[in-house]
């Protein structure tokens, strides 16, 4: 056999060879999390109101979220292979000591109480009377560094700290003033049917060293009554980042002319006093909205969002927003679409 005759097959077997380790690669996941972008859906198809109705001017709402999903090896070395992708460490998406389920399950509960503050505050915009009675602070996200890993779990209701009331998440705010990095704190919360005290020692804020903080990020719990029935159905998408499009949604079913024939997409945590407040995977979202063909994207101004969704929009035009009354009200002064 000819050295000339041997080169191809050595070739052969290094590109089988490569290709096998790629293929291994792909199929072991790694320690981190993919988030991916998916494309923006219009919010009409899922949003239902007693006595509303679809309006037909070439615009519409829509709402955008994001993929996560655990990363492959090759996933990991090679995040740049999906367009638009981040990679981010497993404690950021699930902290330690608490399960898939466990988030997946918070997730829904923030999803589903966002719906209703959104229903309440667009409701409340129109008029109708709505009764919306603040209920404690939600443990919507539980901080890698927290103390209170193991002793507070996604879904608790924080009810007091040293026994001071929270029922809104400015109480919790005030509380936690009061408070030196360093010190323990007694929270009582609600957790299911039960109410528990725990003990967690505060850690200093990255922001603001002077500060104490529990480590988590806090979402309003709330009782609300609707005057009118308001459905929306979103499947199995969670968390609360849809709270703005859904309100405005509302409001284009009960007659107001929201879109004013642009197709808007909007993310945001809508709060009970109208705020909008950050939200994650900005990245994901601006490149989803992108691929949707949105004429305009509404983005808190909250967390540095909007700043950061202008770094990704490649023409695509972001109305930066504090609040629901201002997002409204951009809408309103856009120049007549054509």
């Amino acid at each position: 056999m000819t050295r000339a005759s041997t080169a191809p097959k050595i070739v052969l077997g290094a590109l089988l060879l490569l290709a096998l380790t790629v293929v291994i690669l792909y199929l072991v996941p790694s320690n981190d999390y993919l988030l991916l972008p998916d494309k923006a859906h219009p919010v009409a198809p899922l949003v239902t109101v007693q006595g509303g109705r679809n309006p037909h001017d070439g615009g519409g709402i829509y709402f955008v979220d994001v993929f996560e999903r655990r990363a492959s090896v090759f996933e990991r070395l090679f995040p740049w292979v999906h367009t638009g992708a981040s990679l981010v460490p497993a404690s950021l998406i699930v902290p330690p000591g608490v399960s898939d389920q466990a988030v997946r399950e918070a997730d829904i509960r923030a999803m589903t109480l966002s719906q209703r503050i959104a229903a309440a505050v667009a409701l409340r915009r129109l008029g109708y009377r709505v009764v919306a009675r603040p209920g404690g602070v939600v443990v919507a996200e539980l901080e890698s560094t927290s103390r209170a890993n193991g002793k507070v779990r996604l879904g608790d209701v924080i009810v007091r700290v040293d026994g001071a009331p929270t029922g809104t998440v400015a109480q919790l705010r005030n509380a936690m003033a009061k408070i030196r990095p360093g010190q323990t704190v007694t929270l009582t919360l609600r957790r299911g049917g039960k109410r528990l005290t725990v003990r967690v020692e505060t850690m200093a804020d990255p922001a603001d060293a002077r500060r104490a903080i529990i480590g988590f990020a806090p979402e309003q719990a709330a009782q609300i009554t609707l005057p009118i029935k308001v459905r929306i159905d979103v499947g199995n998408v969670g968390g609360p980042s849809a709270g703005l499009a859904f309100a405005l949604e509302v409001m284009e079913k009960l007659g107001r002319d929201v879109d004013h024939g642009y197709r808007v997409a909007a993310t945001g945590q809508i709060e009970l006093n109208g705020g909008v407040a950050a939200i994650g995977g900005i990245k994901q979202k601006t490149y989803g909205v992108r691929a949707a063909h949105a004429d305009v994207f509404l983005v808190p101004v909250a967390g540095d969002n909007a700043k950061d969704a202008q770094h990704y929009a490649d023409g695509l035009r972001i109305i930066p927003v504090k609040t629901f009354a201002q997002a409204l009200h951009a809408l309103a002064t856009l120049p007549r679409k054509h």
